[in-house]
């Protein structure tokens, strides 16, 4: 019986090692190009991204990207930013100009309620408003509580999250600058 138990255990450990070393590229390189796609749409035309970075706010470790047009000036950044919505994680990019203007907001990942809160990804009432967003001009909270943020029907949890990670993003942007102005003095 061990020995058998001992065998088994080998051989699908053999297995799934093997298929982890077979789906590792690909699995990366889709991520890649995710991150890729949801960079192109949440910032103007650029020619050239940098590599992931980091920026610190609030104790917690932002990635960044930053775009560069054709001559090399720097055109945005693409900011991740994750928060606990209703049904878990709900991790966005936004692209912000130097304006500090939100450009453009992507879904990377989220768990929300299918129907519900996962329309903070494919609802163009939703995503549209956040095209141009300009946080000088407007309150970054729903209207529900006093802003101009119209939330997802029934997903007020979850669009207050998205406002929050928004925000959190813009704050991160605000430490970029910042660590930007010391370098260059």
């Amino acid at each position: 019986m061990v020995l058998v138990l001992g065998l088994t255990c080998l051989l699908c450990s053999a297995v799934l090692g093997g298929a982890y070393v077979l789906t590792k590229e690909p699995i990366a390189a889709a991520a890649a190009q995710k991150t890729s796609r949801a960079i192109a749409q949440v910032l103007p035309s650029f020619e050239k991204a940098s590599e992931r970075d980091f920026v610190q706010v609030y104790g917690k470790d932002f990635p960044y990207y930053a775009a560069f047009d054709a001559q090399g000036k720097l055109v945005g950044y693409a900011i991740e930013s994750s928060v606990v919505g209703f049904g878990g994680p709900l991790t966005l990019m936004v692209g912000i100009t130097f304006q500090r203007v939100v450009c453009n907001t992507s879904v990377l990942s989220h768990s929300e309620t299918p129907g519900l809160g996962a329309k903070c990804s494919a609802d163009p009432k939703f995503t549209s408003q956040w095209q141009g967003f300009d946080p000088s001009v407007k309150k970054l909270t729903v209207t529900k509580d006093g802003g101009d943020v119209d939330a997802i029907t029934a997903s007020t949890i979850t669009s207050r999250a998205y406002a929050l990670a928004v925000e959190n993003a813009l704050a991160a942007f605000d430490e970029l600058l910042k660590e930007k102005e010391v370098s260059h003095e």
